[in-house]
């Protein structure tokens, strides 16, 4: 698949075909923030999606980000039902061989990270009830934001509105799904604030799947003058029970779908979690030309899991992760023409205070490992952008990072597997955009990344996986180069389209090669990664609005030192081609109606390219209406998940042990609620 061939020949037929220039039709203006700095999408050199609060919040039933992300094309994302896992994300490609959390992707929450030092991100702290907007970027973003090959995936809470409110949420759905919450936020002289809480409790359609998840998330702004504001942001979870069901063979689906894995209730398989989360985001503008930004944040996390094996299957570690971040830019000129400056700095430190533990079927045994992992983290960042001429604009950046990764064994007995490991690494970028026309802009971006193994994936393949022997592995730090095309337009006001073409060779990839359980043990490979990516938004009537998007993916080995036999197959758990389409409609009495679906191509399961997940359909329906009375408003909502009642996976497992790759997703079930909000 010659992919710039592709992409130069679609381009061009958009310039060619394009509509007649118009003095009132001008490309949308959506500002992000994927250059650290607030820009409207037409001058941003690379992929970028951004997920309205509607398309979050409005009838859904608030599980996972895949609800709402379906829609942003190279992504891909799995699990939404077992929360031992996490949502497994792709972006790309890059993610996939995650056996828990979220690997290869920088995740952001009201700009403060939630990936560790070490590369490892989660999503259960991310509070969908009083999420405004996410920002999804496609692509290597390591010139800016540091280890990950994947991209950034940017969730920012709602802030408070003018006028108080109050708000309860109520939602209950099959397989005992129950999930309360109440909000409330507004504007007090200089002070603006929001406070989300949320209970979710769920039986799951699959034996030994409950969940027990608490959440609480608060943003507070204080205002000093109109140049500059504080950001606090508080955040607490504690999930004490989330059971893994486990993996199933083709043979145990066909048998009982809604089973449990033997294994996973003998070793009573799940976790729990406790993590408060405090971080401090301080802005000040001095006139029109400079600002500054400061952030300094600490998350203390204690976690604890069975794993559905005997030797070392409990794992447990307390987390304290803390660092800031400050940047600097300034508005001015260059050569005579409109130019900006960015430069800044991240840091942070995480230290893990790490055990394992035999699984004596459900209880702690005798102790296996006993370490202090601890990872250190520098960034300096620079970017310029420069105004080549009124259509064409020119971005320059780099980001020059040192990371240091240490195991301190205190458990002795198999000897002393303490370890160090450095890295340091320049990832540069170049971009360019050209307004074609007023409806039609186009992009193109050069960049590079790395990628460092997490702590969990250093930990080696350990004595044919029976034994914890701790300390570091041969796993190398991997390392990317891409080169994209894109195309953004805006037709007869009411069009949006997006097109993109990229193209991505990888060395030393770090590769799943067996999962034990939900332990994953991982080796190097070099991949060859391009794809083509397209969307459309379309405004078909007043209150109608189609979305599509499709991706398709091409992405293999294309050396694998470990097993020559896989040169060539397919990467795993990455579908060839996706499509998702979605028809909404609002109309101004407050009745909304949306219809989605998203069809995924088979792929593989495993290395070796023998076990396959079927293609699958799924469609879900929600719907529902907002009353107004004065200050007072009730919304019910209603919601059909898997409309036409599909049989398909929810989640693979990567090159799973015993055939024991696939967790069947419910079949077709309903949810319901109401939200009652009151404005003072």
């Amino acid at each position: 698949m010659d992919v710039m061939r592709t992409c130069a020949a679609v381009l061009a037929a958009m310039i060619l075909a394009g509509p007649a220039r118009s003095e009132d039709s001008v490309l949308e203006e959506i500002v992000v923030t994927a250059s650290r700095a607030e820009r409207t999408l037409a001058e941003v050199p690379s992929a970028v999606s951004v997920i309205d609060e509607d398309a979050l919040q409005l009838g859904r039933q608030q599980l996972g980000l895949d609800e709402a992300l379906n829609r942003v094309p190279g992504l891909f994302m799995q699990n939404r039902y077992n929360f031992t896992q996490d949502l497994r994300v792709s972006i790309r490609g890059a993610g996939s061989r995650a056996t828990f959390g979220i690997r290869g992707i920088k995740i952001f929450i009201d700009g403060i990270p939630a990936t560790t030092t070490d590369g490892q991100g989660g999503v259960d702290d991310i509070d969908l009830g009083s999420a405004a907007r996410v920002e999804v970027i496609r692509g290597p973003s390591s010139s800016l934001y540091g280890s990950s090959s994947g991209g950034v995936i940017s969730v920012f809470s709602e802030d408070g509105p003018e006028q108080p409110f109050a708000e309860a949420r109520v939602t209950a759905g099959e397989y005992d799904m129950q999930k309360y919450q109440f909000k409330a936020g507004g504007q007090h002289d200089r002070l603006n604030y929001m406070l989300n809480a949320s209970h979710l409790s769920l039986d799951g359609y699959r034996d030994h799947a409950l969940v027990d998840h608490w959440l609480v998330n608060s943003k507070f702004r204080w205002d000093f003058d109109e140049d500059s504001d504080l950001t606090v942001i508080v955040n607490s979870v504690d999930s004490p029970v989330a059971d893994d069901p486990g993996g199933l063979t083709v043979a145990d689906i066909a048998t009982d779908p809604n089973q449990a894995a033997p294994n996973n209730l003998l070793f009573d398989a799940g976790e729990s979690l406790d993590q408060q989360r405090l971080g401090l985001v301080y802005r000040r503008s001095f006139g029109e030309a400079h600002e500054i930004r400061l952030s300094n944040f600490y998350v203390w996390r204690d976690f604890e899991t069975f794993l559905p094996l005997g030797p070392g299957g409990v794992s447990a570690f307390d987390r304290f992760y803390f660092g800031g971040s400050g940047q600097y830019s300034y508005d001015g000129e260059l050569f005579g023409r409109p130019n900006r400056v960015i430069v800044g700095f991240d840091a942070d430190s995480q230290q893990d205070d790490r055990q394992r533990y035999d699984n004596l079927g459900g209880s702690r045994g005798p102790l296996t490992l006993d370490q202090l992992e601890e990872g250190q983290s520098w960034g300096f960042f620079f970017r310029d952008e420069l105004a080549v001429t009124d259509t064409i604009g020119l971005s320059v950046g780099g980001r020059y990072d040192l990371i240091d990764l240490s195991v301190d064994d205190e458990f002795l007995a198999n000897a002393d597997q303490s370890g160090e490991l450095d890295f340091d690494e320049f990832s540069p970028t170049v971009g360019l955009t050209w307004a074609a026309t007023q409806e039609l802009s186009l992009y193109f971006n050069y960049g590079t990344a790395f990628e460092t193994p997490t702590f969990t994936e250093l930990g080696g393949l350990a004595s044919q996986l029976t034994t914890d022997l701790g300390g570091f592995n041969n796993v190398q730090a991997q390392s990317a180069e891409s080169f994209e095309l894109g195309a953004r337009a805006h037709l007869w006001d009411r069009v949006d389209l997006e097109f993109a073409a990229w193209t991505m060779q990888v060395e030393d990839e770090v590769t799943n090669v067996v999962t034990l359980g939900n332990r994953g043990f991982f080796e190097n490979a070099d991949t060859d990664r391009q794809g083509i990516e397209a969307s459309i938004v379309a405004d078909l009537i007043d209150g109608l609005v189609f979305t599509a998007a499709y991706t398709l993916s091409d992405i293999e080995f294309d050396r694998f030192p470990g097993n020559p036999a896989f040169d060539g197959n397919k990467v795993p758990l990455i579908p060839e081609q996706q499509f998702y389409a979605e028809l909404m409609y609002r109309h101004e009495s407050g009745f909304y109606l949306g219809w989605d679906f998203l069809w995924v191509d088979e792929f593989f399961a495993d290395n070796a390219n023998t076990a396959v997940n079927d293609a699958y359909l799924v469609s879900n329906l929600r719907l529902g209406h907002e009353f107004r009375w004065g200050a007072l408003s009730l919304s019910p909502f209603l919601g059909v998940s898997n409309l036409f009642d599909k049989e398909y996976n929810g989640n693979v497992r990567p090159n799973a042990f015993g055939g024991r790759y696939f967790e069947p997703a419910p079949e077709r079930n309903l949810y319901g609620g109401a939200s009652l909000r009151y404005s003072f």
